[in-house]
């Protein structure tokens, strides 16, 4: 195994970065967030709401996969996910989101017990894909975990507590939740220019 310059933990810890060993980054910047949701507005309706339902709670594509109309509550803008890796336990977590995400969810939609998307996860890991060659967005962060890795960024960024990032995204330990806290934010690039003036 060769060692690369730019990591300097562990093996076995190297899954838990937000970049691949090869130094390629695994999350989606806010800009390509961005530019993701606007392609996703062009697409059909499953498309456009399952893309920005992944942008918006930072959820597991199986996990979006299992949302059903009463998962949206539209008097507090939450949606209620599923932790699907809580294997034998029931463990549901509520996120917020805007209001058009959930006015578009609920459009049309009658049954309680339906499901939001009626396709599979192979057909929407597709979708998605298509919608980031569509934005431009290419690279190993081009899927929907780059989509988790990218909101939890953006959560950081924004100056959301740690904890409740964790929360969102249905970590067990704040450990693995840590790794964002590793993103260059604005102030630290600010700090870095008054430097070099």
């Amino acid at each position: 195994m060769t060692s690369t310059p730019w990591r300097s933990e562990p093996p076995f810890q190297q899954h838990r970065s937000l970049y691949a060993a090869d130094g390629r980054r695994k999350y989606l910047n806010p800009d390509e967030r961005r530019a993701f949701l606007e392609a996703a507005a062009r697409e059909d309706r499953d498309t456009h709401t399952l893309c920005m339902t992944l942008a918006y709670t930072g959820c597991r594509i199986s996990e979006a996969l299992s949302l059903t109309v009463s998962s949206v509550q539209a008097g507090t803008n939450l949606i209620a996910i599923r932790s699907l890796k809580k294997r034998g336990k029931v463990v549901v977590r509520e996120i917020p989101v805007p209001t058009e995400l959930v006015r578009l969810l609920l459009d049309g939609q009658s049954s309680p017990n339906t499901l939001l998307w009626s396709f599979g996860r192979t057909f929407a890991w597709r979708r998605v894909k298509n919608v980031m060659a569509g934005a431009r967005v290419v690279g190993l962060h081009a899927s929907p975990r780059g989509l988790r890795h990218g909101f939890a960024v953006s959560a950081v960024l924004a100056g959301v507590p740690l904890t409740l990032v964790q929360k969102w995204l249905g970590h067990a330990s704040l450990s693995t939740t840590a790794i964002y806290a590793d993103v260059v934010g604005p102030e630290e690039r600010q700090m870095a220019w008054r430097m070099w003036r």
